[in-house]
């Protein structure tokens, strides 16, 4: 047999409707392991977030956190941390916004958010992660994995727009949902953190199987040889990962239900 590298991105792909693991998905990706397949999961959030469903499934997985910021292996070692240069993490966190879009910084110790906003707790409420509340002024430049811009579309375009003026191929930039800017140092994403994995796994691309429904997961699905894209995906994912098979809906554990008939559990 050969081992496999199953890779997912967690909300929207992996996780039900309610943002929780279905029992079929627990049970499939347990078999998996056990017949030798490997499994990472692959997500914008946190580490200390993501922990919590790894923990969940019982199972010895990698984690690419922070759309690939961080990656650490199923003993919770950190195995690489990528950073905004200071400086960008500074002229992002100055950018003129309107006052209903959330400033949010991602760093290796948690989340700090420019403002109260109970609203976004709704996603976490199963692992109970949550944010402190700093002013801009007081955020810590040093160690930021990540910018996240939450609130209106069409201010997020915007505030696109003035990044890449600012600091263009320095940075990385993309949406893990409409409302949902985020941004990391230049060459980092889901796809680079991935490549890493594989090469000191012993793997290569060809032997992964990666499941996304994001722009965020693009250069994911691109680099793995087995590419599979949600019913409920981004619409313009369907058109930038030309080569991935469209399969179910997350809220029906479609992941799930794929692998089963891909491995004949």
């Amino acid at each position: 047999m050969t081992p496999r590298l199953i890779v997912s991105d967690l909300d929207g792909t992996l996780l039900g409707s309610d943002h929780a693991l279905h029992e079929s998905t627990k049970e499939v990706l347990r078999a998996l392991v056990k017949q030798g397949h490997h499994v990472a999961l692959a997500s914008g959030r946190h580490y200390h977030d993501m922990k919590v469903f790894r923990d969940q499934l019982d199972i010895p997985a990698h984690l690419i956190s922070t759309n690939g910021a961080y990656v650490h292996d199923p003993e919770d070692a950190l195995l690489a941390a990528n950073h905004l240069v200071p400086e960008h993490a500074k002229t992002l966190i100055g950018l003129p916004r309107p006052p209903q879009v959330r400033l949010n910084l991602y760093s290796e110790s948690g989340w700090h958010i420019d403002a109260e906003a109970p609203h976004l707790l709704s996603l976490h409420a199963s692992t109970g992660f949550g944010y402190e509340v700093l002013p801009p002024a007081q955020m810590d430049t040093n160690g930021v994995g990540k910018v996240l811009y939450l609130g209106d579309p069409n201010a997020l375009k915007q505030l696109e727009a003035q990044a890449q003026e600012a600091h263009g191929d320095e940075l990385h930039i993309t949406y893990s949902t409409i409302d949902s800017l985020e941004i990391m140092a230049g060459g980092v994403n889901k796809g680079v953190a991935l490549s890493s994995l594989l090469e000191r796994l012993g793997l290569t691309p060809a032997d992964c199987l990666a499941f996304g429904d994001n722009l965020n997961d693009i250069e994911m699905l691109d680099l793995a040889g087995e590419a599979q894209v949600m019913a409920n995906a981004h619409p313009a994912l369907f058109d930038r990962v030309t080569s991935a098979e469209r399969i179910g809906h997350h809220g029906e554990a479609a992941v799930a239900q794929w692998l089963k008939k891909r491995f004949g559990l």
